[in-house]
């Protein structure tokens, strides 16, 4: 998977469409990711003792990792990989810049 933990990306599909945030968590398995408050979702929950308080709580819901890209300068872009002083480095295609 070309996406990292902490990187910058844009939803370009779905119902938080055109938002912008960072990366929490990565499932390479199934190829999802969660970002930091979007793509949320109303989730119950249990409660589990007296002093615990259960309820509706918003949770953020993986997202596909196709419906997320990579932004660098204020532009979404694919990701490539390039070899600079003998070291792969990571790089946005539209701006050329290194991730």
């Amino acid at each position: 998977m070309k996406l990292k933990k902490d990187d910058t990306v844009k939803i370009i599909a779905g119902k938080d469409k055109g938002k912008i945030g960072k990366i929490v968590k990565i499932d390479p398995v199934n190829e999802k990711v969660i970002v930091s408050g979007l793509n949320m979702v109303s989730k119950t929950i249990r409660r589990k003792n007296q002093a615990d308080k259960g309820g509706i709580m918003q949770v953020e819901a993986p997202i596909h990792v196709s419906n997320v890209a990579i932004v660098s300068k204020d532009k979404t872009s694919r990701i490539g990989y390039k070899f600079e002083n003998g070291k792969k480095v990571r790089y946005a295609k539209k701006t050329g810049e290194v991730l």
